[in-house]
């Protein structure tokens, strides 16, 4: 499969934070024929192994997380409407009039309720929204709606990926399922190579719950080296200057104190050496990914991250381009196949 329709085939999956047995399952089977083992634990984590089969060999691992941004069902009110909470980051200024999909069996479309601005005084209109107060109309009676929509369904957003422009995608849960393929497609790459680490994929879960799944993921693998990827900003009209990344110029390469030096260093060096486009990321403290909880797992671990600009984080319209997946899917298939023959 190529790369750019396995990200639209994992983004189209509904798999929120604590609820990513479908992911789980589609992972699994993409990334069975290429590694030995394939495992989940408690979290729900997804722990792959390929072994390079040398005595005394060093874990490499590889990070991406698999679940989305959601909501989940709290109460019904007596009209049949849903009363719901987030799970993870979501602006609320974004959910009116917006379609989700809750994961009952069979899902259920529903939208989130708004008020017209025909019905909306201007002094209304320039109030903050407060999220307490929206609902999901799913078409129901409250009778019906407690029939057949357990309380604690989770929510995702509805809609379905698209590729627009020349090399742009566009879909809800790119974060993280876009480097979730990536690294699938890297798994692919080794295959038949001649390694010196056994390599682990750490497909994690509950990252939008605060790093849940890669900090007890990392510290039953017990990597001496790992390799987050994760999202970050790309540039739009109205974003800080100096804060985001350039959409199209390649893998970012974050510096900064949740960085190892000697790791970032060997990944910077060998995206010149072979010109794989590439830029540096500044990052002063948390890199906001699993690589803040990962780098000081057990005691420590040499910990690099490397991220695909996202243009709309948080949203149903997330957008990546293309060839910075594929400059990534390069450089750390590259990075793994030379990894100890530098030295480190």
């Amino acid at each position: 499969m190529q790369l750019k329709d396995m990200i639209l085939d994992l983004c189209a999956i509904s798999a929120p934070s604590g609820f990513e047995g479908a992911a789980f399952t589609r992972v699994s089977q993409l990334l069975s024929p290429y590694v030995d083992e394939i495992k989940s634990d408690v979290m729900g984590n997804l722990i792959a192994v390929k072994r390079c089969g040398k005595a005394g060999a060093k874990k490499l691992m590889l990070d991406a997380h698999m679940d989305e941004i959601g909501m989940i069902v709290t109460d019904i009110d007596k009209t049949g409407f849903l009363r719901f909470a987030n799970l993870g980051g979501i602006d609320p200024r974004m959910l009116p009039a917006r379609e989700v999909r809750l994961l009952t069996s069979p899902p259920i479309h529903g939208v989130i309720d708004t008020m017209p601005p025909h019905a909306l005084s201007s002094k209304d209109m320039e109030k903050a929204l407060d999220p307490k107060k929206l609902f999901i109309d799913v078409g129901l009676s409250a009778e019906e709606a407690k029939c057949l929509i357990p309380l604690g369904t989770p929510v995702v957003f509805a809609g379905a990926g698209e590729a627009f422009g020349e090399h742009q995608l566009c879909s809800k849960s790119m974060d993280d399922r876009a480097c979730v393929a990536i690294i699938i497609k890297v798994m692919e790459n080794l295959a038949g190579k001649d390694l010196n680490a056994d390599v682990y994929c750490l497909i994690s879960t509950q990252e939008e719950l605060g790093l849940r799944g890669g900090t007890t993921g990392a510290y039953a693998i017990n990597p001496d080296y790992a390799l987050v990827l994760d999202v970050t900003h790309a540039k739009t009209p109205d974003s800080k200057k100096g804060e985001t990344m350039e959409l199209g110029a390649g893998a970012a390469i974050g510096v900064g104190p949740n960085m190892n030096k000697n790791i970032t260093s060997a990944l910077f060096e060998l995206a010149k050496d072979l010109s794989i486009p590439h830029q540096t990321e500044v990052i002063s403290g948390s890199s906001g990914t699993n690589g803040w909880a990962i780098q000081v797992s057990r005691e420590g671990v040499c910990t690099a991250v490397v991220s695909l600009p996202l243009k709309y984080m948080h949203s149903p319209v997330e957008t990546m381009d293309i060839r910075d997946a594929e400059a990534i899917v390069t450089l750390v298939s590259e990075f793994i196949t030379t990894l100890d023959k530098e030295g480190m």
